[in-house]
């Protein structure tokens, strides 16, 4: 039966992977007390922007403030006594104490006088990084810290997104550096590699393409019922305002490309295994004709060699499109089986 035509000639190949995908920060921080007390002053509200180590709260000092005069205390007197052994002048019970043995108990005391500041330290609560602030889980009266877990002014616990159901005392977002994270499916995931463009359009702004970049793909898949993926994730150029995370997204990764290139449609292409056909028109008759196949696009595929400009191919609406992401199994060849 005499198929639709179509002229082969020359433009542009690509070939994408299409997934989904959930908008992350790349920096999020749980911030707790490693020490425990009673809060005495919070000093930020959700959705205010802090830069690391700033002040968020904190905690009575009173009684770590007291432990700290009294070893600044001991260590005076340690050094008093040390200094006193050096002129000649000091003696205990009729017999001078040796040098090293007030050495020994400065150094002990200095100890004990560090000791007693980190333990004021962690009585406030600095900002390990820049961002904002996304959740303050508790109040000013109220008993906060773990002493186990968690942030003594500096320190936090960092990680890829926001954590909405975080236990922290404060949580810090930077929602101006975001990505995206997804997985890629097991038969596209050879293709996707660091440093390929893509585009990114957040579910709850279908009309706003982001620019984005791969920045890693995981080395090893994950299982969820049937389905094998590798995990994905994406920097985001230049993330529109209103992008928040935990919103979803489509991702359209472009894996490869070829310009000023011969093209044929995808949909006279038949492919059964490592061998592309088409059927040229050739003076009213149609012929089959090998080729080889380049970059495959969702439409459209690379010819690098055999047909020419300005041929006639026919369109067969059984071929194979293998459109990276948007596969379409089970083309059947002319007198053959199934394609793969």
């Amino acid at each position: 039966m005499q198929g639709r035509t179509t002229t082969v000639t020359t433009g542009k190949v690509t070939e994408t992977v299409s997934a989904t995908g959930t908008v992350a920060s790349a920096y999020t921080a749980d911030v707790d007390f490693r020490t425990s007390g009673e809060v005495e002053s919070i000093d930020v509200a959700v959705g205010d922007v802090v830069t690391k180590g700033q002040k968020l709260a904190a905690l009575d000092s009173s009684e770590a403030d007291q432990q700290l005069a009294v070893a600044k205390s001991n260590l005076e007197v340690a050094r008093e006594n040390l200094g006193n052994a050096d002129s000649g002048d000091s003696q205990q019970g009729g017999a001078s104490e040796s040098t090293t043995s007030l050495q020994a108990k400065v150094d002990s005391a200095e100890l004990a006088v560090q000791q007693a500041q980190d333990s004021v330290d962690a009585t406030t609560l600095t900002a390990p990084g820049d961002g904002t602030v996304t959740a303050v889980n508790g109040a000013v009266g109220e008993q906060a810290g773990s002493g186990s877990t968690g942030s003594s002014g500096s320190s936090g616990q960092s990680g890829s997104s926001s954590s909405t159901t975080s236990g922290a005392f404060i949580v810090l977002t930077d929602l101006t550096n975001l990505v995206v994270t997804t997985s890629v499916a097991e038969v596209d995931v050879s293709k996707v590699k660091t440093g390929q463009a893509a585009t990114v359009t957040g579910n709850a702004m279908p009309g706003t393409a982001i620019q984005a970049t791969v920045a890693s793909v995981d080395l090893t898949p994950t299982t969820s019922g049937s389905v094998v993926s590798c995990g994905a994730k994406l920097t985001l150029t230049d993330p529109p305002e209103g992008l928040r995370p935990g919103q979803s997204a489509s991702v359209v990764i472009t894996t490869a490309e070829a310009d000023n290139v011969l093209t044929d449609p995808a949909a006279a292409v038949q492919t059964s295994g490592d061998t592309s056909t088409v059927t040229v028109d050739q003076n009213g008759q149609q012929v089959r004709r090998r080729v080889e196949i380049g970059v495959r696009g969702k439409s459209t595929v690379e010819v690098k060699s055999g047909l020419t400009a300005g041929e006639r191919v026919v369109l067969t609406a059984t071929a194979q499109t293998q459109s990276t992401g948007n596969r379409q199994q089970g083309a059947t060849m002319p007198g053959g089986g199934p394609g793969r």
